[in-house]
Formats: structure tokens, sequence, C-alpha cells
């Protein structure tokens, strides 16, 4: 979301990130397609947050002090969301939505 597109925006700047694809994914780590063959590269999350993407996805490759990283992938949800608004989705069709008027809406439907 925000944080996607200001990481990608802000880290295409310099010439120690780029863009590329996700290839595959083994122990938490991911193989990425990019300015060069990454394997085994660790994942960049917010505190709290796990996730395997999917073989496929863009993604943002970053140098860093330690070695590159896997800053996170490209996002494109399918239902429009809000500026403030939160979505938790998987790749097969699970969704959480955290609404600004205060709804919980989980697949699609109103939490009760």
């Amino acid at each position: 979301m925000w944080m996607n597109e200001y990481i990608a925006g802000r880290s295409l700047e310099k010439e120690e990130s780029s863009l590329g694809e996700i290839r595959s994914t083994y122990e938490g780590r991911v193989g990425v397609a990019s300015t060069r063959d990454y394997k085994r590269l660790p994942l960049v999350a917010p505190a709290g947050i796990a996730y395997v993407p999917a073989p496929g996805l863009q993604t943002v490759v970053v140098q860093s002090s330690g070695g590159a990283v896997c800053a996170g992938v490209i996002t494109a949800p399918d239902e429009e969301l809000e500026e403030g608004e939160l979505m938790l989705y998987s790749a097969g069709g699970a969704s959480i939505v955290l609404k600004n008027d205060g709804k919980v809406l989980i697949n699609g439907r109103e939490a009760t």
C-alpha cells in the first residue's frame, strides 16, 4: 500500500535498488530475478507481520550495509481502499479490511 509505493519510489532513485520478480521461496527467504539473480534474500516487513510472497510478484530489492534485502512486493488489491484503510489478503482470496468508520470486513462481510 502506501508503504510499498513509498519504498519503491524512494528506493528506485538510488543505484543500489532495483525492481525484480520473485522466482522462488525457501524457509522464509526469496529468490529474485532483478539486475542480477539473488538467492535466499531476507524479507523485510513491519513488526508482527510474516508472509511468504508468491512467485511472479514484483518486488523491490534494496542494498543495505548488511547486504541485499527484499523490501516487499508491489501490491494492487482488488478492493478499492480509502486513505487510512488497511487490507490483509491471501493468494487464496481470504481478506480482512479495517475501514475508517471502525467496521471490520472479513471476506467482504461485516464482522459483528
